[in-house]
């Protein structure tokens, strides 16, 4: 094989592979603007085969979108303007398709539904708040490889990068083909298949977008992880003070995020779907134990050297026993109330139940004010069922009274009176100070199979046994105790497993 000339930059062999790959980089803005014009005309006019002919340019800008970073890479390596490329035009498509979508859920909303349920309008408007967060999340992207170039550090593509583009297009054309589906279109095998990804189960649709919002936030997470210091140093310009009220800013708004989860649980209780609200109040558990991991992360636990010995109130410890209050003392009790006020008909509706309901707030705001209040704290452990295990494992139940209600009616019968006592026996597991829990955030960091383990019971949703499951791993929390008091608590109180094989 001869080689190539020296005022010859590829073989000739590679000219045409080469053009296919610009075809396939820099056509993708000119088929989502044609999507965006499509769209347009269908909201004009409601044309199902403009429709479909947007929809397939969606389909086609997403293809374009998954092969041609790999063929860039097979027929053009080394290319220099390649990632600037790929990063810019994922810009512009992005900037044009996901506003275009936010528009589209609305006149669905709109045109389409005429009587949209509920579960419908809190759709539209978290479409909306994720095509924020998708944009905001590019621009602080570009900011933050801006910045590194500055440092005279290469931005490098991170997993969570990786992984936000691999799913925002498929993404994008799913939603697209969804907002702006006309009914009652012409009788070819096209549109029959956009029909059906325009029937999407909103269920669906709600875990595809969470997914995608997780992945958002996790890549912003990256950015602040590898550029973050660097940036700071330079913006505080030594003021401690202030590094500190900045990076506070990182951990609120993940408690914020856990008292409006809890919130968001009890809107899915009063429409029936107890298994969302289940998932909602998991999430918040979740971002229960990232706002502490990420503040003891950030050295925002300790005080500065000038305020060692001072008694000041701390915003975030406010917060965070707030947002406690709502998500794991108040939510459950009330879901609760709801759940068996509409599905446990006969002799459990007789039940105190407002009085239990009750019962079980006072019981968990007892439990918050002693865990505060608390002077000889053990590390890596909870006195007494900490409230975020005690609101999962008393709603499990809910989910088999909810699943059953129109099935069997001994089968009500036995899970209204399972959840009545559950109820009493976890407001007291709480206050049982006496009964030492291992501190289940940090063992999952130490033990990634816990958080394996954990994610397969999540994903168990899809089954008639979720309530089950999730029950029995529950209980076995509620028993651990029996096991896990011999753990030494300067092991339970490390954060990660590095920390223990470095001890070790």
């Amino acid at each position: 094989m001869s080689n190539p000339a020296p005022g010859d930059p590829l073989p000739k062999k590679h000219h045409f592979s080469a053009k296919i790959a610009t075809i396939l980089v820099f056509s993708r803005p000119f088929l989502v603007f044609g999507g965006m014009i499509c769209a347009i005309a269908v909201m004009w006019k409601l044309n199902p085969v403009i429709y479909t002919i947007g929809v397939c340019l969606l389909l086609l800008s997403m293809t374009f979108d998954l092969v041609d970073g790999w063929f860039a890479a097979r027929f053009v390596p080394n290319a220099p303007l390649a990632p600037l490329a790929d990063r810019l035009m994922d810009k512009l498509v992005y900037s044009i398709i996901f506003p275009v979508i936010a528009v589209g859920m609305m006149w669905r909303l709109i045109v389409i539904t005429p009587d949209p349920t509920r579960g419908e309008l809190l759709h539209a408007v978290f479409v909306l708040l994720l095509c924020v967060t998708v944009l905001i999340r590019d621009n602080f992207a570009a900011f933050m490889r801006g910045f590194a170039i500055r440092q005279g550090v290469e931005p490098a593509m991170t997993e969570y990068n990786r992984m936000r583009t691999i799913v925002a297009a498929p993404v994008s054309a799913l939603l697209y083909a969804y907002a702006f589906h006309v009914p009652e279109g012409p009788p070819s095998w096209v549109y029959f298949k956009i029909s059906w990804l325009a029937n999407f189960p909103l269920r669906g649709l709600f875990f595809i977008e969470i997914l995608f919002l997780v992945i958002n936030f996790g890549s912003i997470a990256g950015y602040c992880r590898k550029y973050g210091r660097a940036c700071l140093d330079e913006l505080c310009m030594g003021n401690e003070g202030l590094r500190r009220r900045i990076l506070a800013f990182f951990p609120n708004a993940l408690t914020v995020m856990n008292a409006m989860m809890g919130l968001i649980a009890v809107f899915f209780a009063y429409q029936g779907r107890v298994r969302e609200s289940y998932l909602m109040l998991a999430g918040a558990a979740t971002f229960d134990k990232l706002d502490g991991m990420v503040a003891r992360r950030l050295g925002l636990t300790e005080p500065l050297p000038e305020e060692e010995g001072k008694r000041k109130i701390n915003l975030g410890n406010l917060m965070d026993d707030f947002a406690d209050a709502v998500s794991f003392c108040i939510v459950p009790g009330w879901i609760f109330y709801v759940v068996m006020t509409d599905y446990a008909s006969g002799r459990p509706a007789t039940l105190p139940i407002g009085l239990v309901s009750v019962v079980y707030v006072l019981m968990g705001f007892a439990r918050l004010i002693y865990f505060t209040v608390d002077k000889k704290p053990i590390p890596g452990f909870f006195k007494g069922l900490p409230t975020p295990a005690a609101a999962l494992l008393v709603v499990t139940p809910l989910i088999m009274l909810a699943q059953v209600a129109s099935q069997d009616t001994r089968w009500v019968l036995f899970w209204g009176y399972f959840a009545f006592g559950l109820m009493l026996c976890t407001a007291l597991l709480m206050n049982f100070y006496f009964i030492r829990y291992l501190h289940m955030g940090r063992y999952m960091s130490r033990n990634p199979w816990m958080t394996r383990l954990a994610l397969l019971v999540m994903l168990s949703v899809v089954t008639p046994y979720f309530g089950v499951i999730c029950l029995v791993f529950m209980i076995l929390y509620v028993l651990s105790p029996l096991v896990t008091w011999r753990i030494d608590p300067d092991e339970a109180a490390r954060e990660t497993r590095a920390e223990t094989l470095h001890s070790g």
